[in-house]
């Protein structure tokens, strides 16, 4: 479906912005055309058996069977471990054939098999052309992990022509999961990748809105008059810049009475820091200060593709914190939806401004859970590093099921505590609160405190506070940007109902 159907507008795909930002790619003519709009990867390396009648066979064994490894090496094992081949975890050899390569083996240890990053290297190390997996000793569970890891190993970004992937795996008739799954963390990634020239509030609540629609969902777009009014506070953090902050709020639902989640997600394309402004290097990556909205809209692009039994909401707070004259001030008092006021303590503290608003408004139809997504703290990453989302809530049970999901799909998160002990550190003189504390310690716990502030008492909520984004490349994981815990919330949706 075309993306005019969103309140009879088209998505823009070059718009000049008086601002340049680090990363921009500026390039002439439209970017998004019709369904390509919602993806750079149309295409997913996936072939099905009567297209690809001819595939190689990539044997993946466990590492710990040495009988069925020495079946497959046969007369070529002296040869291949001359060449510095062994048997260990993540060890990957190409097999002769009668026209060249004939197949390829990869041992994977078996407490791994359910990680689609210990297959995550075939996607690289395939040669080109079709190729079927064949399972030794790994268990048929192992087979979408295999399949998933060598699509999240194949991924590229790229704005240049689009080059026809070379390397195809085959997959099952009934992979609707694993193409469901495969989809959504493209999505994501691209969402991520994509230079904020060319994704600003605008542009993301299009492609969100249009990917959506697309689903079956139902989508408005809030901004200008209506976004004042509606998100005051969020409508503070944009308007320092000339891309004025836009709303995003869409609803889809299995059935009837199928438990309400309500997801929320920090949309900020762009992260100056506002007046508190972010060192050059710290600036280089906040293109990707909008991962908490690619994640939650790749979590509901998924739920919707695979039929989830969930009443679903999203709200997306596609904004840009700019530094202009009509940027908010060190020292300013905001007013939020919920009435309550907060003191700016920190202009580059503005992904909880963004949020609150939302939250408010997410808890008025009173859903059975709240979850929340955002690239929030430095002190989340100081703490657990990049690859493990600080998880917080208010409710046990809810935090369970998410940690449980995330071991299950080996997409974990980390519970941090809602130390209220610190609520004090958010006192301000001339408001109910501020948006900072002047302490230097516990910046990931504050900034969740904050957020609740906004969660009314009973109402079941989770904050998610991810990194979204690999620093270097590793087997399944690209450099670039990441959609970290998109499994484990698809996973928890998928459970909640036994929860709700």
């Amino acid at each position: 479906m075309h993306p005019s159907c969103l309140n009879g507008r088209v998505p823009a795909g070059q718009k000049q912005a008086s601002e340049a930002h680090p990363g921009d790619l500026y390039r002439v003519g439209p970017v998004f055309e019709e369904e390509s709009h919602m993806n750079p990867h149309p295409q997913l390396p996936f072939v099905t058996s009567a297209e690809a009648p001819s595939a190689r066979l990539v044997h993946l064994v466990a590492c710990e069977d040495s009988a069925a490894i020495a079946g497959l090496l046969g007369d070529h094992a002296a040869f291949l471990e001359g060449q510095g081949f062994s048997a260990k975890d993540g060890a990957f050899t190409l097999l002769p054939g009668e026209d060249g390569v004939g197949a390829a083996i990869l041992c994977v240890a078996s407490a791994r098999v359910n990680d689609p990053a210990a297959f995550g290297t075939l996607g690289a190390a395939l040669p080109d052309g079709d190729w079927t997996v064949v399972l030794h000793g790994l268990g048929e569970a192992a087979l979408e992990s295999a399949l998933f890891g060598f699509c999240m190993g194949t991924y590229r970004f790229s704005l240049g022509e689009t080059k026809p992937l070379k390397t195809r795996m085959v997959v099952p008739d009934d992979a609707k999961r694993l193409v469901a799954l495969s989809k959504a963390v493209w999505f994501g990634r691209d969402l991520i990748n994509m230079p904020a020239n060319l994704l600003g509030p605008r542009e993301l609540a299009d492609m969100a809105g249009a990917a959506l629609v697309h689903r079956g969902a139902t989508v408005s777009i809030v901004e200008g008059d209506d976004l004042r009014s509606a998100y005051p506070c969020l409508a503070e953090v944009g308007e320092g810049s000339e891309r004025k902050p836009v709303v995003v709020v869409a609803r889809w639902k299995a059935r009837e009475g199928a438990p309400r989640i309500s997801l929320i997600g920090k949309g900020v394309c762009f992260d100056t820091g506002g007046y508190d402004l972010k060192s050059a290097a710290g600036m280089l990556r906040m293109k990707k200060d909008m991962g908490g909205a690619a994640l939650m809209l790749a979590v509901m692009c998924a739920a919707i593709d695979l039929g989830l039994d969930v009443d679903l909401e999203l709200r997306l707070g596609c904004v840009e914190n700019s530094v202009s004259g009509h940027a908010m001030r060190p020292g300013d008092v905001l007013r939020t939806r919920s009435g309550k006021t907060v003191e700016i303590g920190n202009t580059d503290a503005e992904g909880r401004l963004v949020l609150c608003d939302l939250i408010t408004e997410a808890s008025e139809s009173r859903p059975d859970a709240i979850l929340d997504a955002a690239t929030l703290t430095g002190a989340a990453r100081v703490a657990l590093g990049p690859d493990v989302p600080a998880l917080f809530s208010n409710d046990d049970e809810l935090a369970s099921l998410i940690l449980e999901s995330g071991k299950t799909t080996a997409d974990v998160m980390w519970r941090m505590p809602l130390w209220h002990g610190y609520d004090a550190w958010l006192d301000s003189k001339v408001a109910d609160f501020g948006n900072v504390t002047s302490k230097p310690m516990a910046g990931a716990i504050t900034a969740a405190l904050y957020l609740q502030k906004f969660v009314p008492d009973g109402q079941k909520w989770a904050h998610i506070d991810t990194y979204a984004w690999n620093d270097g490349a590793r087997p399944g994981r690209p450099e670039g940007g990441e959609v970290l815990g998109l499994r484990a919330i698809l996973e928890s949706l998928s459970r909640i109902h036994n929860n709700s």
